[in-house]
């Protein structure tokens, strides 16, 4: 038969104890644990941020091969594509156009005339109309211009060519008819006379004719009370000019290079006598296909 023990009561209390201390221990040693896991997931997270961070740091101090990465892609984007789809309209249009634009080169003719006179020179009456004829022409007998810059505005002058302009003038009088078709908008004369009964009804076309310089006057001649005579002088070669309405430049037939060289020295000296040298600011000489020849205009 086994031995029974009986526990007082000092040795219940100490069980108590005991099992106390026990379950604080257990409780201790659960915090500390606890406290690493929490440690070691602490320095886990610190340690990939730190590495973020590196990763950033390296990005920002090397900007120089960055800005070249995306030099080298922009580079490669537009040799792939010459227009950039996300480029500005305006920009994208003038890209479009450029690609599609044709260089018009100068033909040999144009090139070679170009080479025998000097944009910033003048030259003497009789060199310019020699140089003139001298420039190798289109397969056409060109129109002789000069095209004279003057000193005043609306300067209005009559002059007389002494071998006539090569040119045809279209000479009309007014009547009820042709104020009519003016009022249609028809215009198919060069000079139009009138008698001075006509001129008030004529007013009502003024803003369509005086424009145009087509409108009658009394000091050039047109308006008269015989207009036959003024219609056979006016073909005689006789014509008026004027500056154009918004700049002080005067625009004249004055040949055509058939003429030769006597005959249109003549025609623009009278020319240049009928408006004056000393109101004349500069002056080209030129045909229909030639460069301009800048004329040295003796006061």
């Amino acid at each position: 038969m086994g031995k029974i023990r009986v526990k007082s009561f000092d040795e219940t209390e100490n069980s108590e104890l005991e099992a106390k201390k026990k379950a604080k221990r257990v409780a201790k040693k659960a915090l500390r644990q606890a406290q690493g896991e929490t440690e070691k997931m602490a320095l886990k997270t610190q340690k990939q941020s730190e590495d973020v961070v590196e990763e950033k740091e390296e990005v920002v101090e090397s900007p120089i091969s960055t800005e070249k990465t995306a030099e080298e892609a922009v580079s490669a984007m537009e040799s792939a594509a010459p227009v950039d789809s996300d480029a500005k309209p305006s920009e994208s249009k003038r890209l479009k156009k450029e690609k599609f634009v044709k260089v018009k080169s100068l033909s040999k003719r144009v090139s070679e005339n170009r080479k025998m006179v000097s944009k910033s020179q003048t030259y003497p009456l009789d060199k310019a109309v020699t140089l003139l004829t001298q420039f190798k022409t289109g397969k056409f007998d060109e129109t002789v211009e000069l095209h004279v810059n003057v000193r005043e505005q609306g300067m209005p002058g009559t002059l007389k060519l002494p071998h006539g302009s090569g040119k045809t003038l279209r000479i009309k009088v007014a009547d009820d008819d042709l104020l009519s078709a003016i009022e249609n908008g028809k215009i198919d004369f060069d000079v139009l006379v009138a008698t001075p009964d006509m001129m008030p009804r004529l007013a009502k076309v003024a803003r369509v004719l005086g424009p145009k310089g087509l409108m009658p006057n009394p000091k050039n001649g047109t308006v008269t009370t015989n207009p036959d005579e003024a219609v056979k002088k006016l073909s005689g070669g006789e014509m008026r000019f004027k500056t154009e309405s918004k700049a002080p430049v005067i625009h004249l037939i004055i040949g055509k290079l058939s003429f030769g060289d006597k005959k249109i020295m003549e025609n623009a000296q009278a020319t240049i006598d009928a408006i004056g040298s000393n109101k004349i600011k500069s002056a080209i000489l030129t045909s229909t296909m030639s460069p301009g020849i800048r004329l040295q205009i003796v006061n």
